[in-house]
């Protein structure tokens, strides 16, 4: 208008302003939505957690006027919006055909499980079992089981009896994390992650965990952590030694496993 000489309705149209919007006098937004700022801070102090819709729903239940637009305006202005979970994004796997190997020490199948003392404590059970003739290997019980404490259990294993070829899991971050990947390139193993969302391409240890959870874990109630360990300690010895399985003609593991040999070692000598 100064510039150019043009009146206030010409200007407008330039720069692609309505007259009204030219007219009304600026306004600061922090002082025309006190109230709502001092709502909305006061629940976040209440409820450090919550998203927007349902301090939305308190705002509302306690009587204040605003609507949701003028909410999520503010809302957005002062920084409350909570970070969104992004998915994780894993690479194509194309997992090996689950067979039954022909010998010890060729598959390893392990998975967690998680559980829940009398007083509601939450626990976890790492699981390790050979392909060959189900044996339960490791089954180690703790509130936490990070991937170094799972390369210790492989580590006792290794000294016990070896390592396998190929070790079968799933998307787990404890499988997924450098500690493990890592120890298992430099021990030789082959990890074998099944398709997320396909517990069936890992069925043999996803068997196994049924049998535990029917017969001890969801048996008991436990009070502590040394109750969880003996009594699935007596469980695991019961599985490999006593415990007939269907798909071993059956016999135990164990049994199952020393008449693989000697008819293996049968073999040889003819």
């Amino acid at each position: 208008m100064e510039n150019h000489r043009l009146s206030k309705t010409r200007s407008c149209r330039c720069v692609g302003l309505s007259r009204s919007a030219f007219n009304r006098p600026p306004v600061d937004w922090m002082k025309r939505d006190k109230p709502v700022i001092d709502a909305l801070n006061a629940l976040t102090e209440e409820f450090p957690r919550l998203g927007f819709w349902k301090y939305r729903d308190i705002l509302v239940r306690r009587g204040h006027p605003w609507n949701h637009k003028r909410v999520y305006r503010v809302y957005c202005a002062l920084g409350l919006n909570q970070p969104r979970r992004t998915k994780r994004r894993l690479p194509e796997r194309d997992p090996i055909p689950l067979v039954v190997p022909q010998q010890p020490n060729e598959v390893w199948s392990a998975d967690f499980m998680s559980d829940s003392l009398y007083r509601g404590s939450r626990y976890r059970l790492f699981n390790v079992i050979d392909d060959h003739n189900r044996e339960s290997l490791a089954i180690e019980v703790d509130t936490s089981l990070r991937a170094a404490r799972l390369v210790r259990v492989l580590e006792r294993l290794k000294e016990v009896r070896g390592l396998p070829d190929i070790l079968r899991v799933d998307n787990g971050p404890e499988f997924l994390g450098s500690v493990f990947v890592e120890w298992c390139q430099a021990n030789g193993v082959f990890i074998d992650y099944i398709e997320p969302g396909k517990p069936n391409q890992n069925a043999f240890i996803e068997r196994f965990n049924r049998s535990l959870r029917n017969e001890v874990l969801d048996l008991y109630l436990f009070r502590s952590l040394a109750q969880v360990r003996q009594l699935v300690g007596q469980w695991r010895t019961q599985h490999n030694e006593q415990r007939p399985h269907d798909a071993l003609g059956g016999l135990p593991p164990s049994v199952y496993a020393t008449q693989d040999r000697k008819n293996s070692s049968l073999e040889l000598t003819t």
